[in-house]
């Protein structure tokens, strides 16, 4: 055989396999650092996208705000992040879809001992760190903690951080208490001088944290999103079935040194750390009648508050951007 007709044989091939891999697509999947977020990070570090045949860029973003605006950008194929962004965004013309569940709403309230806190009223004329208004917990703490508690926000004086930053002012005493997720809260527990008076999940349960994406993606790459679901529910049922394992693939990503010493002087390992956060929480990639329906109570407590509008002012329906054909289709 002639070896010029060899060699440009190989070089086709060479050349067919690289266009190949340069046009393989990247799904790109949006999170926050939280343990809301857990199952995205779970499926990409224990490799349940790969095993759907996905390529994954997993992009953390500092909030819901900045994931949702990279959603409606076009930057971003899908995001685990609190529905209300969903709903705020949907109000002013974005075609944005919720299409799964990820993890129910867990916040405790922590409190610095050493300030005459032992309930939710008694967060009167107190200084409270939460996250940024507008977010998910922002509205559940206005529009229901504080509420039902007798209380209004004028009440207390909210700062609007992040949750890490919400642990540091807890353990320099620049706040008397603050409004947390896991596993932030955990590590308030063990390295600030507090104690938890409320958690909203056990009085108040509300699906939080979800998986949006664009009607557009939905569209055009239905079959990817699908993938990407089914990676994240292999992840949920690893975080509720297994948290120790769990934890081993996600500890680094919420505290970076090996163990994290207590304030009474003990060494824990990360691992442990998380694992405890992550059995504090509820994960499910379904969304239930229930959950569809503390969503729209949720929506309407926005519009009270200011922070959802629509157009003609009339009530805004959850269900106008609800998309359960992924969770129908697979019987959950």
């Amino acid at each position: 055989m002639n070896k010029n007709f060899i060699w440009r044989f190989i070089a086709g091939l060479v050349g067919a396999l690289a266009i190949s891999y340069v046009s393989a697509e990247t799904f790109k999947v949006g999170y926050i650092r939280v343990m809301d977020d857990a199952q995205a990070i779970v499926a990409y570090e224990g490799g349940y996208y790969k095993e759907q045949g996905l390529d994954v860029e997993l992009i953390e973003f500092k909030s819901g705000t900045d994931l949702i605006k990279a959603i409606v950008g076009g930057q971003l194929d899908t995001g685990v992040l609190g529905f209300t962004n969903a709903v705020a965004w949907s109000s002013r013309g974005a075609n944005l879809k919720v299409v799964s569940g990820a993890q129910q709403g867990y916040h405790a309230i922590l409190a610095r001992t050493d300030k005459d806190i032992s309930s939710v009223s008694d967060l009167k004329g107190h200084t409270l760190a939460s996250q940024k208004e507008g977010s998910t917990a922002d509205t559940v703490l206005r529009g229901v903690v504080l509420e039902e508690a007798g209380l209004t926000p004028d009440d207390v004086s909210i700062m609007g951080v992040s949750p890490q930053v919400a642990v540091q002012s807890l353990v320099g005493g620049r706040v008397d208490a603050a409004f947390l997720f896991e596993p932030q809260a955990s590590i308030a527990k063990l390295i600030a001088p507090v104690k938890q008076i409320y958690e909203i999940g056990e009085v108040w349960p509300f699906p939080c944290m979800v998986t949006i994406t664009s009607a557009d993606v939905l569209k055009n790459k239905k079959d990817q999103v699908w993938k990407s679901l089914d990676a994240q529910k292999v992840a949920i049922d690893l975080l509720e079935n297994s948290p120790n394992e769990a934890a081993k693939l996600i500890a680094s990503y919420f505290i970076s040194e090996p163990t994290l010493v207590s304030r009474d002087g003990r060494s824990i390992p990360r691992e442990k750390v998380i694992s405890d956060a992550i059995q504090t929480q509820v994960f499910n990639a379904a969304l239930n009648q229930a959950d569809l329906d503390r969503m729209q109570e949720i929506a309407d407590i926005m519009q009270r508050q200011g922070s959802l509008k629509t157009r003609d002012d009339s009530r805004f329906m959850v269900s106008s951007i609800i998309d359960l054909q992924w969770q129908q289709e697979r019987g959950l």
